[in-house]
């Protein structure tokens, strides 16, 4: 790893640790966990390596090979936001040393193995580092507590209205398996491939822009959501007292169709996605577990459409990238990574359509947008377990 390379080179030493985790793919269940949606997913074997030594003085140390910019803090006070890449780690030595004594800090450099912007690497560099602080401070997290601490971390310290889907799905994922995740309870099934499925391959098409959640649409859009539940809520006379929190589960699917044309049009739109997301979820786990790759991907091409049209996210960039994915034969479906604010899109490709697909893309999404050919990019990746404490 270029990372433990680095290190030996500004510490003079062998780390003496080498953590990971995995980025993960979201093929149906975009945009919903954060009002307690479902959810299907993939961690991939491409993710976050972070080389590393313990360092007795309990201070925190950190490089990264992506970002000039180096970080520094002590464990026992960490500051402030610095709205910079490490903001994300700040926030897990914070929300770590809220349950857990910590005397002894890191240092070490991180590695990302693919380009930053949508395959949820804030997650994952999180997870990978908190991985290496329980390590040091002889601390064991169980799945869920890792899990949780790191979106403790990137909710109440970065600020990002995210729900668990993406450190759930780099935690829990299994390799030929699917995620099938309900994120009101954390309750999930790990649904093997069948045996008689077509063969499928994750590609990933980096658009070739970055993107952060933070300062991004995103938390608008939570938002909006959020208000039209609760308007659909008045609407319908629930009661308050039971139901205080703006839960789209609270709010049956056919209240929203009798309420919608008196909900402003971006909050009708944004519970529309939701509603008709939770929907493709279950019908999805459903064509999974039967072994009907061709139904599974028809619905994770509609969980994009609706993400263009209803949860409106999507840089011209990534919305041509899906358009293009929509034509290509050899593709069984395929949507945005991440929030859909610039970075990848993934497709689940039929292997033998492996050498075509990425010079049928490629090459209509360069023609589209010559100045990204330097940045652009494909990786062909495969389903892969969850980060290890």
């Amino acid at each position: 790893m270029l990372c433990e390379h680095r290190f030996f080179e500004l510490y003079h030493k062998d780390p003496e640790g080498l953590s990971f985790s995995p980025y993960r793919v979201c093929p149906i269940g975009a945009h919903s966990d954060h009002n307690l949606g479902k959810i299907t997913g993939f961690a991939i074997d491409r993710g976050i390596h972070f080389a590393y030594r313990r360092k007795e003085n309990g201070v925190v140390e950190l490089g990264s090979l992506q970002f000039e910019k180096r970080a520094q803090w002590h464990i026992a006070s960490v500051p402030g936001k610095q709205n910079d890449w490490a903001d994300y780690l700040r926030g897990a030595t914070w929300a770590l040393q809220k349950k857990h004594p910590l005397s002894v800090g890191v240092c070490g450099v991180i590695e990302g193995s693919l380009p930053i912007g949508g395959l949820s690497s804030s997650a994952a560099v999180t997870l990978a580092f908190l991985s290496a602080l329980c390590k040091v401070n002889g601390i064991c997290l169980s799945p869920q507590e890792l899990i949780d601490t790191a979106f403790d971390a990137e909710k109440n310290y970065v600020g990002v209205s995210v729900g668990k889907l993406d450190q759930s799905c780099e935690v829990l994922s299994k390799k030929d398996h699917l995620l099938y995740l309900d994120t009101a309870d954390g309750s999930y099934e790990l649904i093997p491939a069948h045996p008689e499925m077509k063969p499928m391959k994750i590609a990933i098409f980096f658009s070739g822009l970055e993107h952060s959640l933070v300062g991004s649409k995103y938390n608008m859009r939570v938002d909006e959501l959020r208000a039209g539940v609760y308007a659909l809520q008045a609407l319908s006379g629930m009661d308050y007292g039971k139901f205080a929190e703006a839960n789209a589960r609270n709010v049956p699917y056919e209240t929203y169709l009798r309420y919608k044309d008196r909900l402003p049009l971006s909050w009708a739109k944004r519970c529309e996605h939701w509603y008709t997301e939770f929907q493709r979820v279950e019908q999805g786990a459903e064509a999974w577990r039967r072994g009907d790759i061709a139904e599974f991907g028809r619905l994770s091409f509609e969980s994009g459409w609706s993400s263009i049209h209803n949860w409106e996210s999507g840089a011209p960039e990534q919305i041509r990238l899906y358009e293009i994915m929509r034509e290509t034969d050899g593709i069984y479906g395929g949507r945005f990574c991440g929030a859909g604010f610039k970075g990848c899109c993934l497709a689940l490709i039929d292997p033998a359509y492996e050498d075509a697909v990425v010079e049928t893309v490629s090459t209509a999404y360069l023609h589209d947008f010559p100045a990204l050919k330097e940045k652009y990019s494909v990786h062909i990746c495969h389903s892969a377990d969850g980060a290890a404490m």
